[in-house]
């Protein structure tokens, strides 16, 4: 069945997401493995960005316990706490989220278009390093078909929106942009987005990062006067200007008490980053703002989405169920086929023992095949219509189960639940 363990800024706070969070591709790697050898654990990826860690799996049995119990040991977490905080979804339930967050529907802020990338990454890193394979995949992409039905058909994702945005609102409220200087750290995507958003505010833009290369191609990519300086330099930059924000893959903070001198000037930080980069003391001429203090301005966006998002999730509903209807389909179809199978082995047997002892003509045999299909087929058609009625219902896995156990079909159908993927998963090809 398919199973997350999801912490999220709805239950658990930024603290405690900083010491989950996967920025180290080989600690991530490491987990995958470490759950992966678990005897129920089949297939599994992790999804960890600024607001949630979620853990995705293909299991025989339920396995939170240990799911958590890995993620304390390598992050350094109590583990009690981590059960605590933990949200618990089960095969429907799981997809269901996964299909929100897809659609990014569980997000800080609604509509933002982020998430679908940072799954992507997600998948990608999970299938190439062999972590997850057919049941995963088939998720992950009828995920991502339906974030693009959310996306059409809805409102939700219009003026596109991310924290990045939502902290350069934050920053409009609190002074005016026009003809200021930002200093924006880091030069990734999350950076990129705020020194857009920055722009179109009447910002200019500096920025800082350790390889120089990339902040002169982000400065380039920006165009206009903007400039780019290493991240050496940050002290200087920090006693300087009065606007910064931060969003590097730093392990650890990068702006700290002792970067910091006292100025005539009002400082603002803005801090976007998990973990976070800074760690200051603030006072009344100096404030920050981590991921989780721009609710206020999230929960305006929530109310002015609120109808969109009834909309989104009444299609991730429907997503949801066309899911597992398609993957009954997959195990129906097949018994439906092997016992009209077993049927016509066992009619031209018969028919061959009938001939043997002279009970019909071999000049007869024919027109005695079909005679034999014939009744087979009408005999089968009532258990074929009902089989296909169950198609998408919940009590679909006992009745197949107990088919397979009737017509003794199990060797017949090996490999029945390995849903197969209408894909090509080669590496080379886009995910």
């Amino acid at each position: 069945m398919y199973y997350c363990v999801s912490f999220t800024h709805k239950n658990t706070d930024l603290f405690l997401r900083e010491k989950l969070s996967f920025t180290d591709e080989t600690k991530k790697y490491e987990f995958l493995r470490m759950i992966n050898a678990h005897e129920n654990i089949e297939e599994s990826l992790i999804i960890s960005t600024c607001n949630r860690v979620e853990i995705i799996a293909f299991v025989k049995n339920a396995c939170s316990e240990y799911i958590i119990k890995t993620l304390a040991l390598l992050c350094g977490v109590n583990q009690d706490e981590l059960l605590k905080k933990a949200d618990i979804f089960e095969d429907s339930g799981a997809i269901h989220h996964l299909f929100s967050v897809a659609s990014s529907l569980d997000s800080l802020v609604v509509g933002e278009t982020q998430i679908a990338g940072q799954i992507k990454d997600a998948f990608s890193f999970s299938l190439k390093n062999e972590f997850c394979k057919t049941h995963i995949s088939r998720a992950l992409h009828c995920a991502f078909k339906c974030a693009a039905k959310v996306r059409t058909e809805t409102q939700i994702s219009k003026n596109p929106i991310s924290v990045a945005s939502v902290a350069v609102a934050k920053a409009k409220e609190l002074l005016d942009l026009s003809q200021k200087k930002a200093v924006v750290i880091g030069a990734g995507e999350m950076a990129e987005l705020a020194a857009k958003h920055l722009i179109a505010g009447g910002a200019k833009i500096i920025i800082l990062n350790r390889d120089m290369q990339k902040a002169k191609l982000l400065c380039e990519k920006l165009e206009g006067l903007h400039q780019y300086d290493s991240l050496e330099n940050l002290k200087l930059y920090l006693n300087q200007y009065e606007l910064f924000f931060s969003a590097t893959n730093a392990t650890h903070a990068i702006i700290t008490n002792a970067l910091i001198e006292e100025v005539p000037h009002k400082r603002y930080f803005f801090d976007i980053a998990v973990p976070r980069d800074i760690d200051i003391k603030e006072n009344d001429k100096i404030f920050v703002f981590a991921v989780d203090d721009l609710q206020a301005v999230v929960q305006k966006n929530l109310a002015l989405r609120e109808n969109e998002a009834r909309m989104a999730y009444s299609i991730i509903g429907q997503e949801t169920s066309d899911f597992f209807r398609y993957l009954n389909d997959l195990a129906l179809n097949p018994i439906i086929k092997a016992i009209r199978l077993k049927a016509k082995e066992c009619a031209d047997k018969q028919l061959d023992i009938a001939l043997k002892k002279g009970y019909l003509k071999h000049s007869d045999k024919n027109e005695a095949r079909k005679l034999i299909h014939q009744v087979f087929k009408a005999f089968l058609h009532n258990p074929t219509v009902n089989l296909k009625h169950l198609q998408g219902k919940i009590q679909s896995d006992t009745v197949i189960n107990a088919m397979r156990y009737v017509f003794d079909l199990k060797n017949n159908l090996e490999g029945l639940n390995q849903y197969k993927c209408d894909f090509n998963m080669e590496n080379n090809d886009e995910i």
